[in-house]
């Protein structure tokens, strides 16, 4: 009898011993938090030369990575598919913005199912899933047709909007998983805050549910994207710090820059586009003022609630090994718009909570962060964002397709720290994720072939090592780039190309195309070659 209760004991301690070491190799895999910025500028954050307040992301940049040179794909829909799939986003059916009637694979705007999400290839992996926040690639916006959504698309759970645009105060499309979810004006929400605050409520339910897991989760923040929506609290800590306008403040940027060594010193600045007056000719410059205030605002917003995400995982000790990456979509946002436009027609509610009409953007008497209101911050202000780079949203130049990008990874990064020169892009984070999480990449999933991956994983980078990338590409509305080591080849839509050294002149001043035309058509051939195989061509 003892015999048996011993063999019986024996095999428990060996059941729990089994438990226990298969709960530690878990634990041992590291846990990812995905964090996205929308339409924000390259040097709009502290760490990368800005003014706004950011303690929470120099905090993650000084104790990590920050890559200079990281490209996303100039815009919301396309970068989100790419950066969730490891694809260029024609491959994922999104090439252009969802919603569209394109015939034409490539621009679908629908997320196909020749991709796989990260969500998808690490819910197989024994990861749970979570995302809070914009979604965006998603065709259909109805509860009737939910089979693009995050909970469709490997989410586990999912809180926040599924269309790319709406009131921080009253949120088209919000969603609980696959649920509605109603706003109320007496909640005093904040849409910004309850990204942050959703996300802490899922971690915690993480942690006392299902410990022994690790974690995927991709918070996509809706700031500091239009509308200009912000709380006063925040609004007024930059009173006065506008005040000497975006011609100033340009030159005070790229002048920090340098002196942080993020960028080179024989870099000009890059000129102010067309459209964009001298701030000393500005008639009303507090309403100015007040839009700038209220952008900077809805970023520090999100910095604050990045701040008590990084504070909860500190106080469940699991922050040492969480990979955490930081980016933004595309680059600062010169798009502007009044009552009359399409745009606003199809992102812009007409009424607020309060049941009033909203004031749009070309309505001076409108006070900026006002749920009443619906504007944007206008070219001059995005100028100052992409600081010192050209252009906007939209184009492949630097000012467009540009973002910080943040690598924090105690247990990963193996002591390497500062400024990493490497050229990566957004193709690059879901390889990334994979081999950090020793997942492996699905050719087959669901019954559909999957497309092989385009990025390259940056793990050795994290660790020192040089990247042997060879070219990056970027097409959108017809705005076309291509990286090919140090040369850069662009163009807006139906212009020329433009070459650029990107060592000497990263800052896209100093046009070599005839100078170096063998160099321009050798690249124009690259652009050519990628263009047909994602099928850019035909155009839509």
């Amino acid at each position: 009898m003892q015999k048996i209760t011993t063999t019986k004991f024996a095999v428990y301690f060996f059941l729990l011993m089994v438990i226990g070491i298969s709960r530690m190799v878990a634990q041992q895999r590291p846990n990812v938090l995905l964090i996205m910025a929308d339409d924000m500028g390259y040097s709009d954050i502290g760490c990368y030369g800005g003014e706004i307040n950011t303690p929470n992301l120099d905090r993650l940049a000084s104790n990590g990575l920050q890559f200079k040179q990281f490209y996303n794909t100039a815009r919301c829909c396309p970068t989100r598919a790419s950066l969730l799939t490891g694809l260029y986003p024609h491959q994922t059916g999104i090439g252009g913005m969802v919603g569209g009637n394109s015939k034409i694979p490539a621009y679908a705007g629908d997320l196909n199912d020749q991709c796989v999400t990260i969500a998808e290839a690490l819910g197989q992996s024994g990861y749970t899933t979570y995302m809070t926040g914009k979604w965006h690639i998603s065709k259909s916006t109805s509860p009737e047709d939910r089979h693009n959504w995050p909970i469709q698309r490997g989410f586990d759970k999912f809180y926040g909007t599924i269309t790319g645009a709406g009131s921080y105060f009253n949120p088209a499309t919000l969603t609980f998983n696959n649920d509605a979810v109603s706003v109320s004006q007496k909640d005093d929400f904040y849409y910004t805050n309850a990204i942050s605050d959703s996300t802490i409520t899922f971690l915690r339910d993480h942690f006392s549910n299902s410990p022994e897991r690790p974690f995927f989760f991709y918070v996509a923040y809706t700031a500091p994207h239009w509308p200009l929506h912000a709380l006063e609290k925040d609004i007024k800590k930059y009173k006065g710090i506008y005040s000497k306008g975006w011609n100033a403040l340009r030159k005070e940027r790229i002048k920090r820059m340098k002196q942080m060594g993020l960028i080179e010193e024989e870099w000009t600045l890059s000129e102010p586009t067309t459209g964009i007056q001298d701030w000393n000719e500005v008639e009303d410059q507090d309403w100015e003022l007040r839009r700038m205030m209220t952008y900077a605002a809805q970023i520090d917003a999100m910095d604050q609630g990045i701040g008590r995400i990084i504070d909860y995982l500190e106080q469940t000790g699991a922050l040492d090994n969480t990979l955490i990456l930081f980016l933004s979509d595309n680059g600062g946002c010169a798009e502007t718009f009044d009552r009359h436009t399409d745009w606003v027609r199809r992102y812009g509610p007409k009424t607020t909570l309060t049941g009033k009409e909203v004031i749009y953007g070309n309505e001076k008497e409108a006070i900026a962060g006002n749920p009443d209101t619906y504007m944007s911050y206008g070219e001059g202000w995005a100028n100052l964002s992409n600081t010192p780079f050209r252009y906007y949203k939209h184009y492949g130049y630097e000012g467009g397709v540009a973002t910080p990008f943040i690598v924090h990874w105690p247990n990963g990064l193996s002591g390497k720290k500062g400024f990493c020169s490497e050229v990566a892009s957004i193709l690059d984070v879901m390889p990334t994720v994979l081999e950090a999480t020793n997942t492996a990449y699905p050719a087959v999933y669901n019954g559909n072939s999957i497309k092989p991956l385009e990025g390259e994983s940056l793990l050795s980078a994290f660790t020192g090592k040089h990247l042997e990338r060879k070219n990056w590409f970027m097409e959108h509305e017809g705005n076309r780039a291509v990286r090919n080591g140090k040369w850069k080849l662009v163009s807006a839509i139906n212009k020329e190309w433009e070459l650029y050294d990107m060592e000497k002149d990263r800052t896209e001043t100093k046009n070599l195309k005839n100078q170096y035309p063998e160099r321009a058509n050798e690249l124009e051939n690259l652009w050519n070659s990628w263009a047909r195989r994602i099928e850019v061509y035909p155009n839509k």
